[in-house]
């Protein structure tokens, strides 16, 4: 779906697969992909789970070009389930996530920075996006006047468009992204241009630039997505939101088919609410909490 999928695919095929590739497809045996899968399998979990779902397909690929037949050695039911061991279920999938107490006075800190990355990841954290959804965006999918960015389908992981009201904290990144654009490139953003770029306002920011500002900033327990879990932990824990304004809000899909069939809005104004809620609990450290409460 974008830069970075294809970057991870290629991986997968280049590096963790890569000596599946020396083989025709159809020579290749169940014991070819235990091969590449079980080194990586406990060391690292989510990346071989990937790699295990990008061989199947592949060979399912070859198999309807009918350049094999058979069953696919990479299957996971009935097949690789019985031959590798089980993956520890804590650290499949997981993204270490901010507890909701740090969250403000990291953001006080990450303020303070004056570099695109960090723009990009206070962004990131008041929309509750997904870093390749902020890294994609453009000036054209931003619009001021009625405070909503709008992400395009094929920039969405659901595939469905999806609307971010955007808060005055936003709008105060974007207004000074749009400053320092300028200032850069002697002219006002273009509505193609990246509106985090690196550099050149039609180059888009690394995919590891707000990872690597975690680190340089010292934090060691959180992700960039893992700010998406804070938002949700926030909204469970912290309000009386409805479970299905939060998740709207992460471009979940909520309900079945047929609910989602019915339901054919997105509830941007109350969502509203909640994005303007949470950038207000953003912008309050905690030692403003416990003075008003001693208070």
């Amino acid at each position: 779906k974008n830069d970075k999928h294809l970057s991870q695919w290629r991986y997968s095929v280049e590096v963790d697969a890569v000596k599946l590739r020396r083989l025709p497809v159809d020579q290749i045996t169940v014991d070819h992909v235990v091969g590449v899968l079980k080194p990586i399998w406990l060391k690292k979990p989510e990346t071989a789970k990937r790699c295990q779902g990008r061989i199947a397909r592949i060979l399912d690929a070859a198999k309807a070009a009918k350049l094999r037949q058979g069953e696919n050695p990479a299957a996971w039911k009935g097949n690789l389930e019985s031959l590798l061991p089980k993956q520890p279920k804590l650290v499949q999938g997981h993204h270490p996530a901010m507890a909701i107490e740090l969250l403000a006075s990291f953001l006080t800190a990450l303020r303070k920075r004056p570099a695109t990355a960090a723009r990009a990841l206070e962004f990131t954290i008041l929309t509750a996006a997904r870093t390749s959804e902020t890294l994609g965006a453009r000036w054209a999918e931003i619009d001021l006047e009625k405070k909503v960015w709008t992400v395009p389908s094929d920039r969405m992981k659901t595939g469905v468009q999806h609307r971010v009201p955007l808060t005055k904290d936003a709008i105060k990144v974007l207004d000074r992204g749009r400053q320092e654009a300028t200032l850069i490139s002697g002219r006002e953003p273009l509505p193609n241009d990246f509106v985090f770029p690196r550099g050149s306002p039609t180059e888009r920011l690394s995919n590891m630039a707000m990872s690597m500002l975690l680190r340089r900033m010292g934090v060691k327990d959180a992700s960039v997505h893992g700010f998406r879990s804070t938002f949700r932990d926030w909204a469970g824990q912290e309000t009386e939101f409805p479970r299905e304004l939060a998740e709207l809000s992460l471009a979940h899909l909520v309900g079945n088919e047929v609910e989602r069939a019915y339901s054919r809005g997105d509830a941007l104004d109350r969502r509203r609410i909640v994005m303007d809620a949470w950038a207000e609990f953003c912008g309050v450290e905690q030692t403003d909490v416990d003075a008003a409460a001693a208070a």
